[in-house]
């Protein structure tokens, strides 16, 4: 469908600020190129982490007039400026449009100097108009940066992970300054091969000057480090877009790059990556860009990728005393707390129960837009949600995915349904984990069995009767975000039945007594010795009897 109002832009896009402006910078990319998927996908997936609560949209495209403006408006609605529109803008399901194009994001603070306020584009609308104006990975990032050089740049540091159906590309970017032009920035293309990822530092360090095919950057990345003291061409050392833009402290490493570490480590258990960098040894080296993995990857696993508490690792959330009985992952905020006059900090995994939203995305060259384009989209933590498919070429989301409010649980939003079930197994993480794990396994993997079959369903209509593909991959979407979010009503109504009050029903109505685990037991007993000891029986002689 193609509209000719442009106000329905600017709601759309108030939309999404009202949701990414309430985001801690906490997320999660990772970048897949063709070469490095099983089966030739780019995919690029996205933890989009806060306390809030994800509402999905679908932005139709629409023709414009000349003279056509859209709105910019803050999180609060008030208008701060306009910007011009394009002959032409294409429709967007989430972060990915109609012609397969994807856009992820992690935040860096970086220079906190160089934000600038007077600037009108933050990250998050720069996102949804380079989806709207780009058919392609190079062109978005042309248009990004064609953006902030005439409406300018209001964010801080940000890493975009950028992919469509050939290329997958991370462009790095930081603002002037108050009251300054445009941004500096820097955007690579992910070798064919090898994947990366980003985890809200800054990633890139030296780039190529001269290979427009593989680098672009802005005019005065460089110089205007140097002005700024950022770098210094004296010193003998390459110029690092992160050195200069995002200088390494020991939080930025804890809390970014045990998560890179730990999505390369998985992907290349043979690289052996040393945990030394990330733990804030000086002389450790600084993790690669991108690298091989041991085995081409296959959706389900990066999937895998996706859910994470560095288990099997020395840093394993699910064991020691702050994971409590039942080896709970989680930990809540604040993420940094001091003890003593002693700073600390908890790790902060990939999966953490944080997560508004996040996806996996498929775009593939062989297939028709609407059909090789696919956000596989989950709800709250990426490990206890399920993956569900939504084509770029639907015109339509169920009201579970667009309904609720932070402020009241309501049964008919999927993200409270997904909320309570993951909230839920803290109570007995370790037992409830495994029902959870089950469901979503069986329908993840059932819809991994179906794609092949579906999409060549779609593939024959589209060439008949594209509209008829479209309505197709819509109901077949629509239906099965329903399906998994009345499974996981199923599984909430059955999990606080089978263990109501600390017991396991092993079955239906026969609860059961499991007790604690030994380890924790001792460590209870460590801690108070003496409290829950019960007395050895006293022998004494019997009192006489009375007799009338």
């Amino acid at each position: 469908m193609m509209l000719k109002r442009s106000s329905l832009f600017s709601v759309q896009l108030l939309s999404w600020i009202l949701v990414l402006t309430s985001i801690s910078w906490s997320c999660t990319n990772i970048l897949v190129t063709k070469g490095a998927s099983k089966n030739k996908s780019v995919m690029i997936t996205y933890s989009c982490d806060g306390e809030f609560l994800p509402r999905a949209r679908i932005t139709p495209a629409a023709d414009h007039q000349p003279g056509d403006s859209m709105e910019i408006r803050n999180w609060s609605g008030k208008l701060l400026g306009k910007i011009h529109q394009p002959a032409h803008t294409y429709k967007v399901v989430g972060l990915m449009n109609e012609h397969q194009l994807v856009i992820g994001e992690t935040t860096f603070s970086g220079r906190e100097e160089l934000r600038n306020l007077q600037g009108l584009l933050p990250y998050w609308t720069l996102m949804q108009l380079a989806l709207q104006r780009a058919r392609t990975a190079r062109e978005a990032i042309q248009v990004i940066a064609d953006l902030m050089d005439r409406y300018g740049y209001a964010s801080t540091g940000e890493t975009f992970s950028i992919g469509d159906p050939n290329e997958a590309w991370i462009m790095e970017m930081i603002g002037p300054g108050p009251g300054g032009k445009g941004a500096e920035w820097v955007a690579l293309r992910i070798p064919d091969g090898y994947i990366s990822c980003h985890a809200n530092k800054s990633r890139i360090g030296t780039f190529p000057l001269n290979d427009p095919k593989n680098c672009m950057y802005s005019e005065n990345v460089i110089s205007f480090a140097i002005t700024r003291g950022y770098y210094d061409p004296a010193s003998g050392k390459p110029f690092r877009f992160n050195e200069a833009y995002c200088p390494d402290t020991p939080r930025n490493r804890r809390y970014s790059d045990t998560r890179v570490w730990s999505i390369f480590r998985r992907a290349a258990p043979s690289k052996k990556f040393s945990a030394a960098y990330h733990r804030g040894d000086p002389d450790a080296k600084p993790y690669p860009l991108w690298i091989k993995p041991d085995h081409k990857l296959a959706v389900s696993d990066v999937f895998n990728l996706m859910r994470d508490h560095y288990e099997g690792t020395p840093f394993d959330m699910t064991k020691g005393i702050d994971a409590g009985p039942f080896g709970s992952p989680n930990r809540w905020r604040p993420i940094a707390w001091e003890v003593d006059s002693v700073d600390y900090v908890w790790e902060r995994p990939v999966s953490t129960q944080q997560t508004g939203f996040s996806f996996v995305s498929q775009s593939r060259s062989w297939l028709p837009d609407g059909v090789g384009g696919v956000l596989w989209y989950g709800l709250d933590d990426t490990y206890t949600s399920c993956y569900m498919p939504l084509y770029c070429s639907i015109d339509e989301l169920p009201s579970s995915l667009k309904t609720g409010s932070l402020s009241e649980f309501n049964w008919d939003s999927a993200w409270w349904v997904f909320n309570l079930v993951a909230n839920y197994a803290n109570l007995k993480y370790s037992y409830m984990i495994r029902d959870i794990r089950k469901v979503q396994s069986e329908l993840e993997g059932t819809f991994l069995k179906l794609q092949p079959a579906v999409e060549e369903t779609a593939v024959k209509l589209a060439r008949s009767d594209p509209r008829l593909m479209e309505k197709f991959l819509n109901d077949y979407s629509y239906s099965h975000v329903n399906l998994v979010t009345e499974r996981w009503k199923a599984l909430a109504r059955h999990i606080i039945a089978k263990y109501n009050d600390g017991y396991v029903q092993k079955k239906a109505g026969r609860p059961a007594e499991v007790g604690y685990p030994q380890t924790w037991l001792k460590r209870v007993l460590k801690e108070r010795p003496q409290q829950f000891k019960l007395k050895p029986k006293i022998n004494k002689a019997p009192e006489s009897k009375l007799v009338d």
